[in-house]
Order: C-alpha cells, then sequence, then structure tokens
C-alpha cells in the first residue's frame, strides 16, 4: 500500500530555490577557479577538491569523487573545462545512486504493518519537532491517519511544541508530561494507535548526546517496551540532522548510527546553508537513505527526497 508521495508540480521550483545557496556557494567558487583555464588538470582538481571539503561534502566523498574523476581524465586523455561540470554532476550522481538504489517516489508498506511505527530521533534544536509535525501533515493529507506520541520527555518545551503541531495539524498526540518515562509513553502511543486502527504513529524522543550509553539505554528501552505493543516496530528510526551545521551533522550521524539501528535520514534546513553538500556526504559516508530534505518553514517544504531531483538542481 502505497502511503503518500510529496511530488507536486512546485515540489521542482521548490528545491531550486531551497537549494540556492548551495549552488552559488560551489559553482560560483568553481568558475573563479576555471578562469583562463582550459583543460582539467591536477591543478584544476586540487581546486575542485578545496571547493567540494568547503561545501561540506567530507574529505573522505570529495577524495572519493575526484578519484573518479581523475580515472575520467585519465582515459579520456583530454577533458575541457567546459565538460567539468558535466563529469563533476554524473560522478555525484551515481555515488548518490549506489546509496539510494531502493529509492522510490511513495513509500510501501504491506497491511501487516499497520500502523506503521516511525522513531523519530536526534539533538535538540535540529528541527525534529518540526519534521514530525510536517510528516504528520502530509500523511494526513494522504487520508491517513496518525498519532503523535510525545517521548521526549526530557525538556518540557518539546512536549508542549509538539502538542502545538498536533493541535496545527488536527491529529491526536499520546503525552505524560515533562519526567514521564519515555517508554511508557511509547507504549501508550502505540496502544491507542493500534485501538484507534490508525494507519502511522510518529514518536519523538529526547535528543542528549552527551551520555551516548545513557542515550542507547534508552532508545533501546523504547524499542523493547514497543514491541510488546506491536513486535515488529519500529519500522523505520529517522535520524533529523541540520544541514547547516555542516560536519557537525556528520558527527552526530556517526554518534547515532553507533546508539540505535537508524536507517533513514532527515536532512533540514537546506534553504538557509550553503552547506548543502552535506547530503552527499553523509548518504556517502553512512549508507543510510535519505528520505526526507527540508528546504523552507512551509509545512509542504519537507520533500521526499529525490537523488535525481536533487543532483539536477544543484548543476542547472
Amino acid at each position: 500500500m502505497g502511503i503518500f508521495s510529496f511530488f507536486n508540480k512546485n515540489k521542482k521550483q521548490d528545491l531550486d530555490k531551497g537549494l540556492e545557496k548551495t549552488k552559488q556557494s560551489v559553482f560560483g567558487k568553481l568558475s573563479k577557479a576555471l578562469i583562463g583555464k582550459s583543460k582539467v588538470d591536477d591543478e584544476v582538481l586540487d581546486d575542485l577538491e578545496e571547493i567540494l571539503v568547503s561545501s561540506d561534502v567530507g574529505v573522505q566523498t570529495t577524495l572519493k569523487i575526484i578519484d573518479r574523476i581523475e580515472k575520467r581524465v585519465a582515459h579520456d586523455k583530454y577533458v575541457g573545462t567546459s565538460e567539468l561540470n558535466k563529469i563533476l554532476k554524473e560522478e555525484i550522481a551515481d555515488l548518490l545512486q549506489e546509496n539510494t538504489a531502493n529509492q522510490v517516489d511513495m513509500f510501501e508498506i504491506s497491511d501487516t504493518q499497520k500502523p506503521y511505527v516511525i522513531m523519530v530521533v536526534g539533538v535538540n534544536g535540529v528541527g525534529k519537532t518540526t519534521t514530525i509535525g510536517k510528516l504528520a501533515y502530509n500523511f494526513k493529507k494522504s487520508g491517513l491517519k496518525v498519532v503523535l506520541g510525545a517521548a521526549d520527555t526530557f525538556r518540557a518545551a518539546a512536549v508542549d511544541q509538539l502538542k502545538i503541531w498536533a493541535e496545527r495539524v488536527d491529529v491526536p498526540i499520546v503525552s505524560q508530561g515533562m519526567g514521564a518515562d519515555p517508554a511508557s509513553v511509547a507504549f501508550d502511543a502505540l496502544s491507542s494507535a493500534v485501538s484507534q486502527k490508525a494507519d502511522v504513529v510518529i514518536i519523538d524522543t529526547a535528543g542528549r548526546l552527551h551520555n551516548k550509553i545513557n542515550l542507547m539505554k534508552e532508545l533501546t528501552k523504547i524499542k523493547n517496551v514497543m514491541q510488546k505493543v506491536i513486535p515488529d516496530a519500529p519500522h523505520e528510526i529517522l535520524l533529523v540532522l541540520d544541514a547547516s551545521t555542516g560536519q557537525n551533522a556528520v558527527e552526530q550521524a556517526r554518534q547515532f548510527t553507533l546508539a540505535t539501528e537508524v536507517n533513514a535520514l532527515a536532512l533540514t534546513k537546506l534553504d538557509g546553508t550553503a552547506k548543502g553538500g552535506v547530503v552527499i556526504g553523509i548518504s556517502d559516508q553512512f549508507k543510510i537513505p535519505v528520505k526526507y530534505i527540508g528546504i523552507g518553514e512551509r509545512m509542504e517544504d519537507l520533500q521526499l527526497f529525490d537523488r535525481k531531483d536533487f543532483v539536477d538542481s544543484l548543476f542547472d
């Protein structure tokens, strides 16, 4: 059963606008580096390497891209600088393809995965609660019944913020207030979702990284308790990252993937940063599919990640 598609006629235009700062940064620097040069040589590749690293693609991923381009240059003997954009676009697209091989335009779940359980993780301030609200909006817009669970009980503000989103989207929320046992909230949320015959339940969790062992224990406990209600829950562990933090987002991805079995990523705030290259680096380094990208404040501005559209917007 297909859950939803974020596709609409304005999607590509919104994406172009959202990636504008990254595009200007990367290609503005590249244009300057290529002035007066006609051939892709070692100097041009050194400049390209510096540009990609400064755009938060990451050293490891940048070196992989440069190596691929070097091999093409060596094979073709002569590659003009006018061809560099095309080659770079192809190599980045291929790299993303390797890490999103099973990408589809909408979620596919079986009838045995109802309610579909999403546990959302991420540090405070990355847009985690806002992403949950936008997800709930889009699920509901497609005609599905959604239940939210406020299991980030470490901060009263987190519970209150999620309640505001629940009211705004008009979906039910299960909460017990600040200081409650997060696993107990998750249990109640799943129980409520089952009794209401909901299609999707989204569980917010606390985003503390100061003690990785405690984080791991808490997330494991939440998962174990949820499985008492739905044996294969959660179906999706979604890590939300703030793209504007660049390499800090990479480090957060590293910590959370060590703490729990993250199987989907959402990168927010792409519209306000020139560091959009971090999408490429994180996808490559962690081999976890980027499912969503946030490109604005509106509820419609959470898009299902499409690698082809992403690369096209970056290079057009």
